[in-house]
């Protein structure tokens, strides 16, 4: 296989970093690419002083408005200002529990699917996923039950040994001793684009580390962005996925940060635990 066709099956960047996809939804979904070469290129330092600039003026402008009141704009040093408050929640309990390690027990309204999307999105692009026993948990977990057995064999099929292979893991999943699988995802944002009682459809917007941490790795950890969609169903009393399609960015502009080491890198996953995401 040429370079060319690796980098159209989607399984290796352009970059040689690692490419991973998941099995197609229902409906001729687009096969996801959860990991893409970084942006190539920097920002010139006109550009980084521009930004920095900007971003000094937004933080005062933020603390300004902040503050409370301001002694000299009535001349008495001992008038009450306001009280300060954290923001008062608005929303349902965004989850009941969780099930495996993942979230579940969503609220039955639209805010509960973008919860829900949200965290579906963050167990659909980790490094679990490529683990045969965790993979059957999450499938099964995640999907509507009359999908579960036909995802459950696309996902088998499209994490087969010789692709764990080709990304440095084991038929297990796990990675070559002195290195560390990274598959992390963070969540942006969501949108709820349709909604009802039994269905909904929910776009959300992520970023994330994605490669192999160690020392002599051909696929460093680097970052992406991505759009991941997913149509949900209501059933055994949960927000549950019927399918899902994704496409690349938006991505803003790289910024200047100074690259970590494979070891810090490795560290950072080891020390730093996943959140619960609620809209």
């Amino acid at each position: 296989m040429s370079p060319d066709d690796e980098r159209n099956d989607g399984l290796f960047g352009g970059s040689g970093e690692t490419r991973t996809r998941l099995p197609e939804g229902e409906g001729g979904d687009d096969l996801y690419g959860a990991r893409r070469s970084s942006r190539s290129g920097r920002t010139s330092s006109r550009s980084m002083v521009t930004v920095m600039g900007v971003v000094v003026l937004l933080i005062a402008a933020i603390a300004f408005a902040n503050r409370g009141g301001d002694e000299s704009s009535s001349g008495r040093a001992d008038e009450k200002k306001p009280d300060t408050a954290a923001t008062a929640p608005t929303a349902e309990k965004p989850v009941g529990g969780k099930n495996g390690g993942i979230p579940s027990g969503f609220a039955h309204d639209e805010q509960g699917a973008q919860s829900a999307a949200s965290n579906y999105a963050v167990s659909l692009v980790s490094a679990d996923i490529l683990k045969p026993a965790r993979r059957t948990e999450i499938v099964k977990q995640l999907f509507v039950a009359d999908k579960v057995s036909e995802l459950q064999g696309k996902f088998d099929k499209t994490y087969s040994k010789e692709f764990l292979n080709k990304v440095g893991l084991d038929d297990k999943g796990n990675a070559a001793p002195g290195h560390t699988y990274v598959s992390r995802t963070v969540p942006v944002g969501t949108k709820a684009t349709a909604y009802s009682d039994s269905a909904a459809t929910v776009e959300v917007w992520c970023t994330g580390a994605f490669g192999t941490a160690g020392q002599d790795t051909t696929n460093p950890v680097s970052n992406d962005w991505f759009t991941l969609t997913l149509k949900l169903r209501w059933a055994d009393n949960d927000w549950k996925v019927q399918s899902f399609q994704s496409k690349d960015g938006p991505a803003p502009v790289n910024g200047d940060n100074k690259v970590s080491t494979a070891d810090e890198i490795a560290k950072a996953v080891q020390e730093y635990g996943g959140f619960t995401y609620a809209r």
